[in-house]
């Protein structure tokens, strides 16, 4: 009888858990290219970064205890929304020569339709362990996983003007 009360319990609260809080934070599905970026195209048309950085942000906002809810056109006159664009990714040589990866991302966190604060993060990566078995992309969703995180940590206290990942 106790597994069976234990039981409904946990099925009730589990079954409520997604209705229970509203996301703290509102992103894009796909960040964007800054329109004056400097990104290569094969790294516009090969890699995922710009869909890879927001799946790391909710990942790593989860960990810190934010719920992240991704939508194609966040509307920053309500709520609390991080807005963010790559400014520049950079994909020098390969696994056999060795990686030179790099993303930059600018973002703004609006709260009811106004901008409270802003960031610019930036992320090098020689490939990590193993770095010869792995793709230039690979190592590119490398830097937008650590942008992610670090932006992900910036949303416990957002400061205004903040330098993150690399660039501290």
């Amino acid at each position: 009888m106790k597994g069976i009360l234990m039981g409904v319990v946990l099925l009730g609260t589990s079954s409520m858990a997604p209705f229970a809080h509203a996301a703290d934070f509102t992103a894009q599905r796909s960040v964007p290219f800054a329109e004056d970026s400097i990104v290569a195209g094969n790294i516009k048309r090969e890699c995922e970064i710009a869909t890879q950085l927001p799946a790391a942000l909710v990942r790593f906002a989860a960990e810190g205890g934010h719920r992240v809810e991704l939508q194609d056109t966040p509307d920053t006159a309500s709520g609390q929304v991080v807005k963010m664009e790559i400014h520049d990714a950079q994909s020098a040589g390969n696994a056999w020569m060795g990686h030179h990866k790099s993303v930059t991302v600018k973002g703004s966190l609006y709260r009811d339709g106004q901008q409270v604060a802003k960031f610019v993060a930036r992320r090098n990566s020689r490939g990590g362990f193993g770095a010869g078995f792995k793709g230039s992309c690979a190592v590119l969703e490398r830097t937008v996983n650590a942008i992610g995180k670090d932006v992900a940590g910036w949303l416990n206290n957002p400061s205004d003007g903040a330098q993150l990942g690399d660039l501290r």
